[in-house]
């Protein structure tokens, strides 16, 4: 058997998330999953580095999966972006070490959130970035961000529906940069729990309303419990974009 890596990058606008579902194959997976399954004449199952949103985006997405097949790679590429809808495209592919797994092999994920603040929403942007008409005061949001770094018990971030056992991360950093009225928001991390991501980022956009004070942060992580926290941001503005190894 070989072990076939891939690296995706996916507009999720129209898809119901990544993992495949049993009443509905409008999933990333499950559309890769149909594609490679009749390149390859068998029952191929895809494995990812994490599942993302329905609505959330992908820059850098790696997956993997095995195979009989003495096809090449680069044929396999070129399959894949024949047969694939143009909101899907296999960037990269390479054969690598059987032991080598999408998940559990990842060290570490960047994921990007991206914020029109402009007073009115740019109409071709607005399947990819969440519109605040109301100015954010970055700075402000920066200092609450300063509360979120390094390892924490995320509870007060993760969504009800997070089945993990633990929820403790590792966050190395929070980077807030804008221009042009477009606001960037990148968090580097050993690992996210079910929506971690989004309540962050709805967390500091009640920063930069002024809504909610920097320091409430150290207080959210204290309590523990997610009704602490503020609302989740809409899944429309958020990127998987590298997953490191």
């Amino acid at each position: 058997m070989r072990n076939i890596k891939m690296i995706i990058q996916y507009d999720g606008s129209n898809f119901k998330g990544f993992q495949r579902l049993k009443d509905n194959d409008n999933t990333i997976q499950g559309k890769i999953e149909d594609v490679l399954s009749k390149m390859t004449e068998e029952k191929i199952e895809i494995i990812a580095s994490g599942r993302t949103d329905m609505g959330v985006h992908a820059l850098g997405q790696v997956a993997n999966f095995k195979t009989k097949s003495d096809l090449s790679v680069e044929k396999m590429q070129k399959y894949l972006y024949k047969y694939l809808p143009e909101s899907i495209v296999v960037t990269k592919i390479e054969e690598v070490d059987d032991r080598f797994h999408s998940r559990y092999n990842a060290k570490s994920k960047i994921y990007m959130y991206r914020i029109d603040n402009s007073t009115y929403h740019n109409p071709f942007n607005r399947k990819y970035t969440y519109h605040v008409d109301k100015k954010l005061d970055l700075a402000k949001m920066k200092e609450a961000s300063e509360y979120l770094i390094g390892k924490h018990d995320f509870s007060s971030f993760a969504s009800s529906r997070s089945k993990k056992k633990s929820h403790v991360r590792t966050i190395e950093y929070i980077k807030i940069q804008e221009k042009n009225n477009l606001v960037e928001i990148y968090v580097k991390g050993d690992g996210f729990l079910y929506n971690m991501v989004r309540i962050i980022v709805g967390t500091l956009i009640d920063v930069g309303q002024r809504k909610t004070k920097p320091e409430a942060l150290k207080e959210m992580l204290e309590a523990k419990n997610r009704t602490a926290a503020c609302d989740t941001a809409p899944a429309k503005g958020l990127y998987l974009l590298d997953v490191q190894y």
